[in-house]
């Protein structure tokens, strides 16, 4: 009881303190609002459509994918030549941010993958997708286009490398409590692949952000391949899963209604996730798994995710917006091509959260007002594949120590690339 109520009055003092010496200078307050600002526009565009789909991605992977599928090409076994390249490619179709990923790479991490190819796909993921590369060389130069896919491949290799190394005694004890299965005779692989496609294709579309050519042709169309894929993956469910075809034609009119009657359709696909939802939830065996995977990994990274978000957007901002940290203050640090220049950028990638894409544009104003190509590049590497909210979910995932190696090779390697993209450049 006494232990109850000192709880109790240490909170309430945490409390009282936090409002009492709250500082209210403008510019703390900026940095408030552009805080909530940041949370809400993350909430709005990139939870319902990008998150919710990875987060779903992740509990099929631990549900269907088998630990023999996994260990042979991604386990700490597997020839590295194989599980590297696997690893290193994989997210080229994913346009995903440093948090999206992470549901991701914690269902093959978790499912038993070795910690070198699960952290090569951790950190290449967000940076090497065809629309960021693409949107990369166009606006910012052919030149930094290459040089950040060439430097998120073979960085994420020698990360995943040193990470391996590091931890090798570690993840042989990990590897050795986890119980390995044998293939589900009852869910042959064919049908686990085609629930891993079908969900695939539609975080590809969902948030596909292409304009121009032929990127404005798929962008156009986006919404009917997406409808598209969640019939396909409706009638697989129906079909090879024994999923209730009431439950499924009963969110199909709902999501169909509701678009109809309000037009949004943020609204309407939430809609069908909680409908799809209660259909994998009330349905047994591995649908019923499913969903509870899924819901284990969101109730994990949800809270640590949007708190990361809360705390770059008070100190950083949003893209051309001020917080407590000045902008002037990063664009006098980052000009040039010195050491500390790109060592500063690769820091400010590594804390700052950046949306699918925004990297671009961001860079763009920065470039503008003199940032160095070096610290570009090294902003590049560091910022979409790492962020304070994604080494926070980190942390509940692999513990202190592995993420802030991680954090530091991060770090580290940004600096590096940049500063030699620098010197060759000139």
């Amino acid at each position: 009881m006494l232990k109850k109520e000192l709880k109790y009055i240490v909170s309430a003092l945490l409390i009282f303190l936090f409002f009492y010496f709250l500082p209210f200078e403008e510019r703390f307050l900026q940095g408030l609002k552009e805080a909530v600002y940041l949370t809400h526009e993350y909430a709005r565009e990139h939870v319902i459509f990008c998150l919710i789909p990875a987060l779903f991605i992740a509990g099929a992977i631990t549900t269907f994918l088998s630990q023999a599928s996994v260990m042979k090409y991604l386990g700490a076994n597997a020839p590295k030549y194989l599980s590297y390249s696997v690893a290193s490619v994989s997210g080229t179709i994913l346009a995903v941010c440093s948090c999206t990923v992470l549901p991701i790479f914690a269902g093959i991490y978790l499912r038993g993958a070795g910690i070198g190819p699960a952290t090569t796909f951790l950190y290449s993921g967000p940076a090497i997708n065809v629309l960021a590369i693409v949107l990369t060389a166009k606006i910012l130069g052919s030149d930094l286009g290459l040089a950040r896919a060439l430097g998120a491949i073979l960085g994420g290799i020698i990360i995943g490398l040193i990470m391996e190394f590091i931890f090798r005694k570690e993840e042989k004890t990990r590897l050795e409590g986890i119980e390995f299965e044998g293939e589900k005779e009852s869910l042959p692989l064919y049908k686990r692949i085609s629930v891993l496609a079908l969900l695939t294709g539609i975080l590809i579309f969902a948030t596909w952000g292409g304009k121009e050519g032929i990127a404005y042709t798929i962008y156009s169309i986006k919404w009917y391949l997406v409808s598209l894929f969640a019939i396909i993956l409706g009638i697989v469910l129906i079909f090879w899963f024994n999923v209730s075809k009431m439950k499924i034609i009963f969110t199909a009119f709902s999501v169909i209604i509701s678009y109809l009657v309000i037009s949004e359709k943020e609204i309407s696909f939430l809609i069908g996730v909680l409908g799809f939802s209660y259909a994998l939830s009330t349905t047994k065996g591995e649908m019923s798994e499913w969903f509870q995977n899924t819901y284990l990994l969101a109730k994990q990274i949800f809270p640590l995710l949007f708190l990361g978000v809360f705390i770059a957007g008070l100190f950083f901002g949003r893209p051309g917006h001020e917080a407590i940290i000045p902008s002037s203050f990063v664009y006098a640090l980052v000009g040039g091509n010195s050491i500390f220049a790109n060592f500063f950028a690769s820091l400010i990638g590594v804390l700052m959260y950046f949306a699918t894409l925004t990297e671009v544009p961001i860079l763009q104003g920065l470039l503008g007002a003199g940032m160095g190509y070096g610290p570009a590049l090294a902003l590049l590497l560091t910022g979409p594949a790492v962020s304070l909210p994604s080494l926070l979910v980190l942390k509940s995932i692999w513990g202190p120590k592995k993420t802030l190696v991680y954090g530091a090779l991060v770090l580290t390697l940004g600096s590096i690339c940049g500063y030699l993209f620098g010197l060759i450049r000139g």
